[in-house]
């Protein structure tokens, strides 16, 4: 495989319209064939340029926040536990670990965040600057 192969990586994205309503919408990062730590073999990554202030998010099993806007526009890498999303239009996901999602909505009602399951939510939110 050459090192410019391309492949992609799903990802959620949440955004607000120009009412201030958020909806769920489906993304894609770009994956490239790098040497990215020689002299192991090229791996596939996605540079993720300009972000700084990576956060470790923890909320116990049970937890719910009502209706909020993103604090940023941040990718949130979840690890732990599954979270319930509510977005302003009524569409309701779940997302398990190893699920991407792209918030967007900083402004508008935002959305509402539940912890289901047994599980504790544990997640790496990673800020990412407007495109």
């Amino acid at each position: 495989m050459s090192t410019d192969a391309m492949s992609q990586l799903g990802y959620t994205r949440m955004y607000t319209d120009a009412d201030g309503v958020s909806h769920f919408d489906e993304g894609e990062l770009a994956l490239s064939l790098e040497n990215y730590a020689p002299p192991a073999s090229p791996i596939a990554i996605h540079r993720m340029a300009e972000a700084d202030g990576a956060t470790l998010v923890f909320m116990p099993a049970g937890s719910f926040e009502d209706w909020h806007p993103a604090p940023r526009r941040q990718f949130a890498f979840l690890l732990s536990g599954t979270v319930e999303v509510t977005v302003s239009d009524g569409e309701t996901r779940r997302f398990e670990p190893g699920s991407i999602v792209l918030l967007e909505d900083t402004t508008g009602k935002g959305h509402q965040t539940r912890i289901v399951g047994d599980e504790d939510h544990l997640s790496v939110m990673v800020p990412v600057p407007l495109d």
